[in-house]
């Protein structure tokens, strides 16, 4: 990185620090340029460098957040690659907890930044690309499946954008229900099961 590059890379972290911060006491319709170059301690001009609008600085901030949560989370892909091949496919899972709750709850620490980034659908599909998801886990089981690879495009968006849909609802209200029952919700719809007390009504007919 040279020297030019490294000082925009400073500056947009300051901006992108800047938005965060105002995001934990304003909805993103209130925050201003000139409230961000302010809490960032840069001029209007430089903002406009870089940025049309504050929805593209969201963008950004969006994917920041994101890498983030992808640069702690570890995952041996390898092993989980071995796990797919032997599972019976009754046991395996599109949505597993593994990927899940780390998820789940980063998204919770975060819920004011997801918030103001699902007010602005557009940037957010630009930045949810879940590309290790697809990668280990959703393609590899669809594979198992033997779901011909011409329509795993299809499989893939609607496990991720229901998946997305139920955490939109979920952030928009504050994030309220605990980690677990969202879990709990997206497997259920991801995998249906009956209850106990159902079941045994059913076996009992």
């Amino acid at each position: 990185m040279n020297k030019s590059e490294s000082k925009y890379f400073n500056t947009a972290c300051l901006m992108d620090e800047a938005l965060i911060a105002l995001l934990e006491r304003k909805d993103l319709e209130y925050i201003t340029v000139k409230e961000i170059c302010e809490k960032a301690g840069v001029h209007r001009s430089t903002f406009y460098l870089h940025y049309e609008s504050v929805a593209d600085l969201m963008e950004e901030v969006t994917q920041y957040i994101n890498e983030q949560f992808f640069s702690y989370f570890s995952f041996n892909s390898n092993n989980f690659k071995e796990e797919i091949k032997k599972k019976d496919l009754k046991d395996l899972v599109m949505i597993t907890p593994q990927f899940l709750r780390p998820y789940l709850t980063f998204v919770k620490e975060h819920r004011q930044i997801f918030r103001a980034a699902f007010k602005n659908p557009k940037g957010m599909q630009a930045n949810m690309r879940f590309d290790d998801l697809k990668k280990y886990v959703l393609e590899p089981i669809l594979k198992r499946f033997a779901i011909p690879a011409e329509d795993h495009r299809y499989w893939i968006d609607f496990f991720i954008h229901g998946t997305m849909a139920i955490i939109r609802d979920w952030v928009m209200e504050n994030c309220v229900d605990s980690v677990e029952k969202i879990e709990s919700v997206i497997i259920q719809c991801v995998r249906p099961q009956y209850g106990q007390d159902l079941t045994s009504s059913e076996n009992k007919r």
